[in-house]
């Protein structure tokens, strides 16, 4: 991996703009366009964490696409699922029994006893679902999502509460200390939150964890969940190397403590084809303002919807592909990218500085890996592009 690349948001690979030059001489339907190394680069990240005894699932809301499955099978990772849906299709993939972690919040009886009976690590949300799952699996070990903001200085993400009074995930401090047959718990699950680089912050969080786990005699594992930061315009990167030290250091110390080795789980998402990912469309209009340039796409958020569903932070890097070259234009004006529907929020990027952009050029998006493809709806009737894997 070489992440300095992608901190120049003027800069492609070269492999990357030929395949876009390439297909644009001959289709120009919008479409998402992965760097398959940059996908393995990441797995591999988080394979090298020296402590021996991990298991590293990818959380499939990120991209279920059957070839990036496979990509991530390849690499030993195991995947992380939070529906019936997405559980048929890691099966489908390959994916079985201990590779796969259900953990959901609200399930119906007959959507546990599905997930229950496939022999997958299933983590649950209270104590209505633990009592559920006694009486469906009677002697069965489970792990338990654990919210355990109390204990700490909360940090809000863009995304919502993950923890804290104000998150409706996990059971509470007070929920879990009322537990009674604590032998039945397998495992403890957290999810700290969203986008995080503040390694302190996140070791709180974990430190929380393994504080309650002094309760639970006979855990396995503990399963810190993702939220690994994806910087947008890739302004920054995660530190890999430190938080792979502390962790070690960690889980070695809650091993010693309890006299065995103790599972480190951990579900990264977006960060392992975010910046791996791109979504190439093609201008067809240009209308200029007194302020702006307005700039139509053939192509819409319902395509390209994490634009949609974060309209205050997602901010993907912009390329625009002219005569086969990257415009590098040192004459920069304000452009605002927008769909090809009459929907008033069909903007794919707002306020951006570009280049003067010209019908009949390529818009890419960059950072596009994740929570993109899979965020696809009908709601404005547009076909799901296609997705192609380098």
């Amino acid at each position: 991996m070489q992440p300095n690349k992608l901190m120049n948001a003027m800069f492609l690979e070269d492999h990357i703009l030929h395949h876009i030059t390439e297909r644009a001489s001959t289709d120009s339907a919008p479409y998402y366009l992965y760097d398959t190394g940059l996908i393995r680069d990441h797995c591999r990240a988080f394979r090298k964490i020296e402590y021996k005894e991990k298991e590293i699932h990818f959380a499939t809301m990120a991209n279920i696409h059957p070839e990036f499955l496979r990509i991530v099978r390849e690499e030993g990772l195991g995947v992380f699922v939070n529906s019936l849906m997405h559980l048929e299709a890691v099966m489908e993939a390959g994916f079985g029994g201990e590779k796969i972690i259900f953990t959901s919040s609200g399930q119906s009886r007959e959507n546990m006893l599905a997930a229950g009976q496939q022999g997958v690590q299933v983590n649950l949300d209270s104590p209505a679902q633990l009592e559920l799952w006694n009486e469906l699996f009677p002697g069965v070990p489970v792990g338990i999502r654990c919210n355990i903001g109390d204990q700490i200085d909360v940090s809000v993400n863009h995304a919502g509460a993950f923890i804290g009074k104000n998150s409706r995930l996990g059971f509470t401090l007070e929920e879990i200390s009322h537990i009674d047959h604590r032998s039945g718990i397998k495992g403890l699950h957290l999810y700290a939150g969203t986008d995080i680089f503040d390694l302190d912050y996140l070791f709180s969080c974990y430190e929380a964890l393994v504080e309650i786990s002094r309760d639970f005699p006979a855990i396995e594992y503990l399963n810190f969940g993702g939220g690994f930061g994806v910087a947008e315009n890739n302004e920054k990167q995660f530190d890999f190397e430190t938080y792979g030290i502390r962790l070690t250091a960690l889980m070695e110390s809650v091993s010693d403590s309890k006299g065995r080795k103790v599972k480190l789980i951990l579900e990264p998402g977006r960060i392992i084809g975010g910046a791996a990912g791109y979504f190439i469309c093609k201008v067809t209009d240009v209308k200029e303002r007194e302020n702006v340039r307005l700039v139509g796409v053939n192509a819409s958020v319902a395509q390209f919807s994490r634009p949609l569903l974060y309209p205050e932070i997602a901010r993907h890097p912009v390329y625009i592909i002219r005569n086969e070259q990257v415009l590098q234009d040192s004459e920069l004006q304000m452009h605002t990218i927008f769909g090809c529907s009459t929907y008033s929020r069909d903007i794919l990027r707002s306020k951006i500085d570009l280049p003067a952009v010209q019908k009949g050029d390529m818009v890419v998006f960059g950072n596009a890996g994740s929570y993109c493809a899979s965020s696809y709806c009908q709601f404005l009737g547009f076909p799901k592009p296609e997705e192609v894997f380098l």
